[in-house]
């Protein structure tokens, strides 16, 4: 069987892959097929994430081994064939590929294709150019729009709040004859 993948960047708008793999292949030839494909160099760490129908990341398939004591599976991309993991169309994956910024590439295990085998990975589509394959945390931080730290007086409200305010009428739900307004104490 061949799976065909789309690749996408949130940070470059009208960037695309698409590479079509062997699904017995490993997670280090579809690794491999991506930096060829984006013209990225070999020596940076990098990460698969299978992930759920809302991007939240799942299982991790690694570069290097990683964790060797915990009692969670750890998946290595020598190790791990495409197809033990990924096993419906329309599966998500992250790549990550600079871990320094967790910038990542988008994916898509767009289809299943049966009766058909690849010997090596091939990019069947490229459109676009990627984006830098390590960026300069001093520019990474520049283009995070982070907004303001400041903290003044609006932030915690209006500045005529009145504590009286606060009693059983305005919360639905209460039993209003059981309740006891903790702020008719004096304290407040």
């Amino acid at each position: 069987m061949v799976f065909r993948f789309l690749i996408l960047s949130d940070e470059v708008d009208d960037f695309k892959r698409e590479i079509q793999i062997d699904s017995e292949a490993t997670f280090l030839d579809l690794h491999n097929a991506i930096l060829e494909s984006v013209h990225y160099t070999k020596d940076q760490m990098a990460s698969f994430f299978v992930c759920d129908d809302d991007w939240s990341k799942r299982t991790e398939v690694t570069l290097l081994e990683m964790d060797t004591s915990s009692d969670e599976d750890n998946y290595v991309m020598e190790d791990t064939h495409l197809d033990e993991l990924l096993t419906d169309e329309h599966q998500k994956l992250l790549y990550v590929f600079d871990y320094m910024t967790e910038r990542a590439f988008f994916m898509e295990l767009r289809e299943m294709i049966p009766n058909k085998s690849l010997k090596d990975p091939v990019c069947t589509k490229a459109k676009g150019t990627p984006p830098v394959q390590i960026m300069p945390l001093d520019e990474f931080d520049s283009k995070m729009n982070y907004g303001s730290t400041e903290v003044d007086s609006d932030f915690y409200g209006d500045s005529e709040y009145d504590i009286d305010e606060l009693d059983k009428e305005g919360f639905e739900g209460l039993d209003s004859g059981s309740y006891d307004n903790p702020y008719d104490d004096d304290r407040y």
